[in-house]
């Protein structure tokens, strides 16, 4: 009989009993992952707004900070500043990493945003769709004289990629029947969190620092050149 009850000591519990996963956790499981937008999961969403004292709280003990837009729709964790080095507090490890954009993608955030802005101003709807052809046309006067078309519609593609898992630009299906539909993205309004309205303010500046890069890059090192020249990094 003692055998009896230690054999069902071990039976595991069935999936479908064990005890749901908490709002609280859901959340910060996917604001850790990554960004959490309105559109995407409504009923989440929904969660954040009643429960973003707690999220803060918790992201608080991992050194972050939450960053909501209601307006925009979106929310992700920011890393807080380092501590200055003259008040002796320890460099902690950061959960969430910094990492340096390369040239060309610091320079279609750039164009990118700047899109934006145009089109919050003239436009009523809140999505910016763009074409392919369309972002490539933005890179093209930045990119050297001796580019030609097949370079440098390999160097957007492989940055719209770049974007696409930055989070930056989403791919849409294409439409039914459009066989040579070579892509349409939307552009994530997250970008306007990243890239600030005092930043955007210097965009013309910026743009001439680009320029002067360029003409001192050769067309094949482009892509190595980092976002050093006042593009946050992601």
């Amino acid at each position: 009989m003692n055998d009896a009850l230690h054999e069902n000591d071990s039976v595991e519990t069935p999936p479908s009993a064990l005890p749901a996963v908490p709002e609280l956790s859901q959340l910060m499981v996917h604001l850790l992952k990554g960004v959490l937008y309105r559109d995407d999961d409504e009923h989440l969403w929904a969660s954040l707004l009643r429960l973003q004292a707690r999220v803060r709280e918790q992201a608080a003990v991992l050194l972050l900070d939450l960053v909501l837009d209601e307006a925009e729709g979106h929310a992700f964790l920011k890393s807080r500043p380092d501590p200055d080095e003259s008040e002796g507090a320890p460099r902690l490890p950061r959960l969430v990493a910094r990492r340096p954009l390369s040239y060309a993608v610091s320079l279609m955030l750039a164009l990118l945003r700047k899109r934006m802005a145009e089109f919050d101003a003239v436009a009523g709807d809140t999505r910016l769709v763009l074409s392919r052809d369309e972002i490539a046309e933005l890179m093209r006067v930045f990119l050297p004289d001796g580019t030609n078309e097949a370079r440098l519609i390999d160097q957007v593609d492989a940055t719209i990629t770049k974007m696409v898992d930055l989070g930056f630009l989403r791919r849409l299906k294409p439409a039914a029947g459009s066989a040579q539909d070579r892509g349409h993205y939307e552009v994530r309004r997250i970008l306007k969190a990243f890239v600030d309205a005092q930043w955007l303010a210097e965009f013309d500046a910026r743009l001439e620092v680009y320029r002067t890069a360029l003409s001192a890059v050769p067309a094949e090192s482009t892509d190595k050149v980092t976002a050093s020249k006042g593009v946050p990094d992601a």
